[in-house]
């Protein structure tokens, strides 16, 4: 059986549902503002010895891109981007100062928005002012999101002096009918030239998303997305699913929603995404994720080393995350905290000196067990029941009877495997490792908040 075989869209349709991704759990809807400021900070003070992990979210955009979900500000006044670094900054050296065990800074990401809106100096204003405040590891993973829209060959030089070394490329359709309906105009051209530019400037990794499910996709013209993508030859393709909400995403609201694919049409793309990647040798590294075997991705699956954040799929774990930037979102031992989402806010507490927190949570010891088989189910596909027992005492199988019963239909589907030693997923059910991950969700079983999460596909 090759791995395109092992894609069954007609199982994958029947688990076709909504719910979370599981880049944290509790997932950020069940963050509450009862967890504010002083809670984070004293998270920050008291926390065991851990290496640190710094996200930093630029929120700024000169275009909105209609499918876009994500926290943006779209601005063409370079005095707005000013002083938002102005109180970047000063979180920076808030957040730092805090910190009781100020351990090595192992990975830093900078996410958005678009990151590359902001010039090469400002880049490395910000690099060197993290680098001011926090002791960085001798090897650092330095990773950016980029867009070849405001990107040039020489850029790329210059950010990996500033020390990036993974550069993650938004792409979503090559196809010009496609761009016109999200509003994004991205060439072939254009984003084969920072490939190479980045490969020549040596950047470790090369990462392009793509989006299944937007208006006017068709087969015949998203093969030759596809076939383009493969030759572009990047080390991680990311395949996402294109969420409707556009209650929640008002630029959304610009989609014509007779012009999205139907649910079996998008279903039918998705599974001619899985069979031309894996076809062309990317490992599927689970849910949306694949990667060639020499990248550290697919590597970290076959170790056993790979971990879920906010930012998706990463090789390093055991990290405290510090969130930076507007809506960015911390994890400190077992607390997470989200920064406030709204700019006016986030300028006028940190010009006050005082952290930027409006919600989050404190974990119980429940929080930390469901976390804990969530997360391997999410990363490594299995749970060993004697690893779960002396972790968090308890047997596996008598406390979980609810959740395997739940989970027997997808193992008479061949999604799961339920022995008296592990709960393994199949190389089938890793299409589905949401589907398999629900049960164990207290907060979803007991308060489902399902519409305001995406389709698994």
């Amino acid at each position: 059986m090759t791995p395109a075989d092992i894609f069954d869209a007609a199982l994958v349709s029947r688990y076709d549902t909504r719910g979370p991704r599981y880049t944290s759990y509790p997932t950020a809807d069940r963050f509450h503002p009862g967890f504010g400021a002083g809670e984070h900070q004293r998270a920050l003070r008291t926390r065991a010895a851990a290496p640190l992990s710094l996200y930093l979210h630029i929120p700024f955009c000169p275009s909105p891109c209609f499918y876009c979900g994500c926290h943006r500000e779209i601005t063409r006044q370079p005095e707005h981007i000013r002083h938002y670094l102005d109180s970047l900054a000063q979180e920076i050296a808030l957040k730092a100062a805090m910190l009781e065990n100020p351990e090595a800074v192992v990975q830093v990401h900078f996410g958005g928005g678009s990151p590359t809106f902001l010039t090469t100096e400002q880049l490395a204003q910000v690099v060197s002012v993290l680098r001011a405040h926090f002791r960085f590891a001798p090897t650092v993973e330095m990773s950016i999101e980029a867009d070849p829209r405001n990107l040039d060959a020489m850029d790329l030089g210059t950010l990996s002096n500033i020390g990036f070394n993974r550069i993650s490329i938004g792409v979503q359709d090559f196809d010009p009918v496609v761009q016109s309906a999200i509003n994004r105009h991205q060439s072939y051209a254009q984003t084969e030239q920072i490939i190479k530019s980045a490969r020549r400037a040596g950047f470790d990794s090369v990462s392009l998303d793509l989006i299944y499910g937007l208006p006017y996709q068709e087969p015949e013209r998203f093969d030759v997305t596809l076939n383009q993508v493969v030759e572009l030859n990047p080390d991680r393709v990311a395949l996402y699913s294109y969420a409707h909400l556009p209650g929640r995403f008002k630029a959304q609201r610009r989609i014509p929603v007779d012009a999205l694919p139907h649910p079996d049409a998008k279903l039918r793309l998705l599974a001619q995404a899985v069979a031309r990647l894996t076809t062309a040798d990317y490992r599927h590294i689970g849910m949306d994720h694949f990667a060639k075997p020499h990248d550290s991705l697919a590597i970290a699956l076959l170790e056993g080393r790979l971990h879920r954040n906010f930012q998706g799929y990463s090789t390093l774990g055991g990290c405290d995350l510090i969130g930076l930037g507007v809506s960015a979102i911390s994890q400190i031992g077992s607390c997470y905290a989200q920064n406030t989402k709204d700019l006016k806010d986030y300028t006028a507490c940190l010009n006050q000196r005082d952290l930027p927190i409006r919600r989050g949570i404190a974990l119980t010891r429940e929080d930390l067990l469901r976390q804990d088989v969530i997360q391997q189910l999410m990363c490594q596909g299995r749970v060993a029941y004697d690893d779960i027992r002396a972790r968090h005492g308890i047997d596996f199988s008598a406390y979980f009877t609810d959740e395997l019963r739940a989970l027997g239909s997808a193992a008479a589907d061949g999604l799961v495997r339920i022995t008296t030693k592990a709960l393994e997923v199949t190389p089938q059910g890793r299409y589905l490792l949401r589907a398999v991950a629900f049960p164990f969700d207290a907060y979803l079983n007991r308060n489902p908040t399902t519409t305001s999460h995406s389709r698994l596909i």
